[in-house]
């Protein structure tokens, strides 16, 4: 016993010396695995259910919206149809979209473990998950405690808040790990064997309610040794009746109290020290960095100082320099349908990457909108801009996302095309918002969509069930239960606004998974397409046909797209230098691209990618 307690100590101690503990210039501008990533995001709740003895009751829903379980309530069947209200939703007199966020599938970490051969077999590389921490939500947002995660994702609920009793949550050295916690870590290193990467959702600029810190301030007003974590706007008087107590919340979402950004790193010091705990247990939970997460997608960026994430970055990189950290730096002014230019966090000293929704707006310009839709050129326009304005390794980096869990899915982006992206996107805000499933040329322009993210420059990123057609408005509607091919579903019937519908089918797309498992390994086999330059050589406007090369040493890739639903020939001429007769396999199809009197046909919103000898 003692040898081997001395030799896991002496193991502990050599790890962060040898492999992980470099100088700051030894640091990698950005990690070298995160430039060949193809990432896959799951909402946890909604992924799949591995195992139903830990689906939430309304005990773990106590501290959530609407702070009060409906009469009746029940977890919702995983194959429902979607708009459909269950008996319990029927007798509460509310609509769907009041329904929905009260409603629990039973998601967690176990229904993740068990489809990790399926991400695999797609060519998965990178998982970012959405909140894993304990929360009385079904998005985890808002946060009740950052050391544990959701006991309800975990095999065990009950014992952990047993747990959770004998612990002082401000004092780390009280912390033990829960059923819930252990899962997890088995995840991340069954992840690894796999030679996969993981990330989670770091959400710092607000908590729930329910976290601990708020509520002893509550119990103890300015009493509370974390009064200064909050933005107290009024303190309760115990000699009024009334409760005076007043509190800023994150965008005036009571829900959500705003974390205070005064202190050593314009963020309270006392929160940043307990951040600074959390970073080190979920990335070196046993003192070795390779048995953590492999980085952090940190919430509503913009909203914290950069001062705070230059400090954040050192904590990460410390403890392994090759972690990844990537914000989410979106809208600068959502009612002019302004992006930010994420630079300022990009410039070496901050965030590896962002979410690149300025990427997925182009796409939706180019591809999806059809009275708007921009031409090559100005596609090819924006592209460069980004290219002009971040890093080059930064931009390499960069999650090349085209929906996510707050906006739309791409499917029904291409079902309601024309509109400013997210903005509006479901029926509950747009009563004129299709819910239908996409037909058989919007699924072309899905396709050719995932063809433009797996031969750009980033790491492309898919929503969990994209590749398996599933189709959705803005939250919540984008947050199904995924599809999956061995279970039945229920046919979409119901309309959320009450409207005659034609039932839509829901069941796994084989089709499209296949084509999204084929371009992955395409872009995995031919590392042009993840780090070689770009070059636009082909913009043909009237015609709508894109041409480009990836270029990286002596390899050269061509690729070429036809963005409109006619079929359209390309000339030998115009492209001379790129094709030749006997040059030219499609790897998309496997077929030799043949010529006509020096012309080849693209058909309707048909991509090519083919390697140039």
């Amino acid at each position: 016993m003692k040898r081997t307690f001395y030799l896991m100590l002496i193991a502990k101690l050599l790890i962060p010396l040898s492999a992980f503990a470099q100088s700051e210039k030894e640091i990698p501008r950005v990690p070298n695995w995160a430039k060949d990533a193809v990432w896959y995001q799951i909402f946890p709740e909604r992924f799949a259910n591995g195992d139903k003895k830990n689906d939430p009751t309304p005990h773990d829903m106590e501290g959530a919206w609407p702070y009060k379980t409906p009469k009746g309530w029940k977890i919702t069947p995983w194959t429902s149809d979607w708009y459909k209200l269950q008996p319990w939703e029927k007798a509460n007199g509310h609509d769907f979209y009041w329904n929905a966020g009260t409603r629990r599938y039973g998601g967690d970490i176990q229904g993740i473990i068990d489809h990790l051969d399926y991400l695999q077999k797609l060519g998965i590389t990178a998982i970012y998950l959405n909140p894993i921490f304990e929360s009385p939500s079904l998005h985890k947002y808002d946060t009740r405690m950052y050391h544990h995660v959701d006991n309800n994702f975990g095999p065990d609920p009950k014992s952990d808040e047993k747990i959770w009793a004998t612990e002082n949550p401000a004092d780390p050295k009280t912390w033990k790990w829960t059923s819930a916690d252990k899962l997890f870590l088995k995840l991340i290193k069954d992840v690894h064997k796999r030679g996969m990467k993981i990330i989670i959702d770091g959400v710092f600029n607000h908590v729930g309610t329910s976290f601990w810190a708020f509520q002893d301030v509550i119990k103890n007003q300015q009493k509370s040794p974390y009064k200064d974590w909050f933005i107290i706007k009024s303190w309760d008087d115990p000699k009024t009746p009334k409760d005076e107590f007043d509190y800023q919340g994150w965008a005036g979402v009571k829900d959500l109290p705003e974390i205070n950004k005064h202190g050593k790193y314009d963020l309270a010091d006392g929160f940043a020290e307990h951040i600074h705990a959390i970073v080190k247990r979920w990335m070196e939970p046993d003192g070795n960095p390779a048995d953590g997460i492999d980085g952090w997608r940190l919430d509503v960026a913009e909203k914290i100082d950069l001062k705070f994430w230059r400090e954040f970055r050192k904590w990460v990189k410390d403890i392994n320099p090759n972690a990844y950290i990537t914000g989410e730096i979106w809208w600068q002014n959502w009612q002019k349908n302004q992006m930010f230019n994420a630079a300022p966090w990009l410039q070496g000293d901050a965030f590896d990457a962002v979410m690149n929704y300025r990427f997925a707006q182009a796409v939706k310009s180019f591809v999806v909108d059809i009275k708007d839709q921009i031409t090559p050129e100005a596609f090819t326009d924006s592209i460069k801009i980004l290219m002009k304005e971040y890093p080059k390794d930064n931009f390499y980096v960069l999650q090349n996302l085209v929906d996510s869990h707050d906006v739309d899915r791409i499917g029904s982006q291409i079902v309601n095309p024309d509109r400013w992206f997210d903005h509006y996107a479901n029926p509950g805000q747009n009563k004129d918002y299709k819910v239908r499933k996409p037909n058989k040329t919007e699924l072309l322009k899905q396709k050719l969509i995932a063809g433009i993210q797996m031969t750009m420059p980033g790491a492309p990123m898919i929503y969990y069930g994209d590749e398996a057609g599933m189709w959705g408005g803005d939250d919540p509607d984008c947050r199904k239960p995924m599809v999956w091919a061995n279970l039945k579903y229920d046919d979409e019937v119901a309309d959320p606004l009450g409207r005659e519908r034609k039932p839509d089918k829901v069941a796994f797309n084989k089709d499209l998974f296949n084509w999204y498992k084929n371009l992955i390994s395409i872009r995995k086999e031919n590392k042009a397409l993840s780090r070689g330059d770009i070059h636009f050589d082909y913009v043909d406007n009237q015609n709508k046909v894109l041409g480009f090369t990836r270029e990286l040493n002596k390899e050269e890739m061509f690729i070429i797209l036809n963005d409109s639903d006619k079929r359209k020939a390309v000339s030998q001429e115009k492209i001379k230098r790129l094709i030749t007769e006997d040059n030219i396999i499609d790897l998309v199809s496997g077929r030799k691209i043949s010529l006509n009197n020096g012309q080849f046909t693209l058909a309707p919103y048909q991509i090519v990618i083919s390697k140039l000898e």
